[in-house]
């Protein structure tokens, strides 16, 4: 198991009454020594293997298999962030077709956090699957359908844009800045093949880029694709949505579709990083984390080409309506997201 260093302290120090843990826990943690953070969760074993048994069960038919900690706590980082690495290995009492697995790990009632998410890749008894756990859903069994465990990782991917602002604003200035529907979904596409490929690289554990580069530059992608249409209408007025030259090739693009679609492609590999890290897996090769991970994706995209579907057409029936009107909404959209981007720009290279 890997669990948030901060979190697992404070949670299973509160649990258990272990004012030690905590003091000895977060000093470790302020000071950013990783010997010392192992160290805490160590000399406080009992606390913390209480803390994570009581929440995260593994069970056959009825019966509770019984967890006993193998080695010591090890600590690892995730995109700058500390992680607890605690291997358990669970006891069960009679041998069964199924498990029952079960997480209540960092609830909301804690405090600490709200909507905590646990990824279970497992292997038991010739059955391999990944589910992801919540206060929705709880528990899953290790015989349920492939199209079940697929359903939760769709889900998670859609709730994942609709909750993630920086990735809608990018979207939205995607939308605002495309002149014809071609453009727009060129763009799409090229921003889902961008990020598809490096979120699964980095989810696989093939390709790793700190949070503190991938995070910023994620910012200034907003800023940068909000300012490209600002420029276009600084320069061109009423015309900033129209074609500067006829199109051509098979694409019909003009030169600044051509250069846009670019800059989407190189900004989407960068995405693609960010999706891998607010998932939290990092983990090698493996066929059945691989389709998880597309399913995920998935309904990444199903919710970004719905957006698109029904914001683009409004936008267009407006600029054809009201060009000027056009004009100034998309403007005004764009100058607020570009606004947006560079205060999370400068906030996230700061450190603030």
């Amino acid at each position: 198991m890997e669990l948030e260093y901060d979190l697992l302290v404070v949670s299973a120090a509160d649990a258990g009454d272990d004012d030690p843990l905590f003091r000895v826990g977060t000093a470790a943690f302020d000071a950013g020594d990783s010997g010392a953070q192992a160290a805490a969760l160590n000399s406080h074993a009992p606390a913390v293997l209480s803390y994570v048994s009581d929440r995260f069960s593994v069970a056959s038919g009825d019966a509770a298999c019984r967890p006993t900690p193998v080695g010591d706590v090890t600590i690892g980082e995730r995109e700058g962030v500390p992680y607890a690495g605690l291997l358990l290995d669970w006891t069960c009492p009679e041998r069964v077709d199924a498990h029952q697995v079960r997480s209540t790990l960092f609830p909301d009632g804690e405090g600490y956090v709200k909507g905590t998410k646990t990824i279970v890749s497992y292997q038991i008894d010739g059955r391999s699957g990944s589910a992801a756990l919540d206060a929705a859903n709880q528990s899953f069994s290790t015989a349920q359908a492939w199209y079940e465990r697929f359903g939760e990782f769709f889900l998670l991917g859609a709730e994942h844009l609709l909750s993630g602002i920086d990735h809608l604003l990018f979207l939205l200035a995607l939308i605002a800045g495309s002149r014809r529907l071609r453009e727009i979904v060129l763009a799409a596409t090229s921003f889902t093949v961008a990020h598809s490929v490096t979120f699964m690289l980095a989810a696989l554990g093939l390709v790793d880029v700190p949070g503190a580069i991938v995070e910023p530059v994620i910012a200034l992608s907003i800023a940068v694709v909000a300012g490209w249409h600002l420029w276009g209408i600084w320069r061109r007025g009423t015309h900033a949505a129209d074609l500067e030259t006829a199109g051509h090739g098979h694409l019909s693009l003009d030169r600044a579709g051509w250069i846009r679609l670019g800059v989407v492609f190189c900004f989407g590999l960068v995405h693609g990083l960010g999706f891998a890290g607010a998932l939290g897996i990092n983990e090698a090769w493996s066929w059945t984390l691989l389709w998880s991970l597309l399913v995920f994706n998935v309904g990444i995209e199903v919710v970004q080409l719905t957006i698109i579907a029904i914001v683009f057409p409004l936008l267009i029936v407006l600029r054809r309506r009201a060009p000027k009107a056009g004009v100034w909404a998309t403007g005004a959209i764009s100058a607020a997201v570009s606004v947006m981007g560079l205060l999370w720009f400068v906030q996230r290279i700061s450190g603030s």
